[in-house]
């Protein structure tokens, strides 16, 4: 049975260990297998956290043999986790800095918390780009993530370590987070899919209640949509003294996978709006894989039509992404400061955060909450276009093009921004719905000549999170993916 464990969802190890077919212990040490097999060609698990992963086997093995119905859903299912942002007390927590690594977390975020009291076993921590700050996997720390269906291209990021250590059969979900399209790029880039969930849908705490103004999302990259959905009723709801939360759901996001999707108007988009990208034009594979999922949903009844750019333009909102994103970065370094004790250096940082994070010190108090009420005026506009136009999703490619191959988006000394400049040409689709506080999503329906995996990204109402699971589920059912393996896959390699 161990050989087989890659081809289960996260659901489907829990029910083997609540029917007894399969022990915590057995598939804590199927994915360390897996991991020391497939991890030096792909470096998607830059912590290794065995020790203290055998001891949660133990005790959820105890938990299963005392009282099987209080079993969680994911009792001991092995789990990884992204590291940036959430934490795990007693483990290395770097956040892809070179000035952080070494930092031991002295607490368990309460994202992490939650992962815990569901069943998830945490075995170790994926890579990520430096703070987030890129959607790429180009990382000076640990090294370069590879995607398990070409090694010459990116994974995406910045949770790229998540999803190509998914992808790759190591554990069938892990922890990702999304602050520009963070789980949703690498979902599209390695064949998954990514929830990024409502604003404050998922606690920040203990040390956050909201980073960025709402910009930062938690959650995960899974093969399944019902591990995601399963996963978001885990861990869903605000933590004591969160400044705001979402809406509550109708009912568990597991539920809502089982529910008729019923008659949905999606409006899909061929072409960027204005101020969403420097560069508005699609690839052609990517614009193909819109129009693919466009005649998929009109074939499973729904009302589908193209929405023209200007609906939902504005030629400002990516300078008002670039304020908040710099904003950021300062707050990273400065947090860090503190947290450490002495200054951080340059040399200590990756050279294109630390020129956004000098660009920071330009952004005054007032810049930044102009900002802000810009960004919600223009949140009310997409508001008005969902509830005006009768509109329950907007359907869009999640990356203007195809992952791209290590070196693409190179910086020079003198132009050290020239690879977040080129960058934003990457995902303009995607940091609109963490401005606006939206959830949206990166379904794998499609894939080019190359066997490489594109991804579409439907958008739905801020709060409704379940009609997006119960379309994800009516088109995985319609067009499965989770079967389709990389070439560099556990079962395979």
């Amino acid at each position: 049975m161990t050989g087989e464990f890659s081809n289960y969802d996260a659901i489907g190890l829990g029910e083997l260990v609540q029917r007894g077919e399969a022990s915590p212990a057995e598939l804590l040490d199927a994915t360390i297998g897996n991991i020391e097999k497939i991890n030096p060609t792909i470096n998607a698990v830059v912590h290794k956290m065995y020790e203290q992963a055998h001891k949660t086997a133990k005790e959820w093995s105890v938990v299963k043999k005392k009282d099987p119905s209080e079993s969680p859903i994911f009792c001991g299912v092995p789990f990884l986790l992204k590291d940036l942002l959430s934490e795990y007390k007693g483990a290395p927590f770097s956040e892809g800095c070179k000035a952080v690594d070494g930092y031991i977390s002295e607490v368990d975020s309460e994202l992490v918390r939650r992962q815990k009291a569901g069943g998830l076993n945490i075995v170790g921590k994926t890579n990520a780009s430096e703070f987030g700050g890129l959607p790429l996997m180009d990382c000076e720390l640990f090294g370069p993530t590879r995607n398990p269906w070409n090694l010459h291209l990116t994974p995406g990021g910045s949770s790229g370590g998540s999803a190509a250590a998914v992808a790759a059969g190591i554990v069938p979900m892990a922890h990702g987070n999304d602050g520009g399209g963070s789980v949703r790029i690498p979902a599209s880039c390695c064949g998954l899919f990514g929830l990024k969930p409502t604003r404050a849908r998922n606690p920040l705490g203990p040390y956050f209640g909201d980073m960025a103004g709402g910009l930062i999302s938690e959650h995960a990259l899974t093969r399944s949509v019902r591990d995601s959905a399963a996963l978001l009723d885990t861990t869903a709801g605000p933590g004591i003294g969160d400044p705001y939360y979402a809406p509550a759901k109708k009912r568990a996001y597991l539920e809502e996978t089982k529910k008729e999707a019923g008659k949905l108007k999606i409006g899909f988009l061929s072409s960027a709006p204005e101020g969403w990208g420097k560069v508005r034009q699609i690839h052609p594979d990517c614009l193909s894989a819109v129009y693919d999922a466009a005649q998929l949903c009109e074939e499973l009844g729904h009302h589908v039509e193209e929405v023209a750019p200007n609906q939902l333009s504005n030629p400002n909102i990516q300078q008002y992404y670039n304020v908040i994103w710099s904003s950021l970065m300062g707050h990273f370094i400065g947090y860090w400061e503190r947290i450490l004790g002495r200054k951080i250096n340059e040399d200590e940082v990756e050279a294109f955060n630390w020129e956004d994070y000098q660009a920071g010190f330009d952004i005054t108090g007032a810049d930044y909450l102009i900002t802000l009420e810009e960004v919600q005026r223009y949140s009310r506009k997409i508001a008005h276009w969902y509830n005006d136009g009768g509109y329950d999703l907007l359907l869009t490619p999640t990356l203007r093009i195809p992952p791209s191959e290590f070196g693409t988006f190179d910086s020079t000394a003198t132009e050290p921004r020239k690879i977040l400049d080129i960058a934003t040409s990457f995902n303009p689709f995607t940091r609109i719905q963490n401005l606006t506080g939206q959830p949206a999503m990166s379904v794998p329906l499609f894939w080019n000549k190359n066997n490489v995996p594109i991804g579409v990204q439907f958008a739905g109402r801020f709060g409704d999170e379940a009609t997006l699971f119960r379309l994800a589920a009516q088109l995985e059912q319609a067009r499965p993916w989770a079967h389709r393996k990389p070439p560099a896959h556990c079962s395979i390699v």
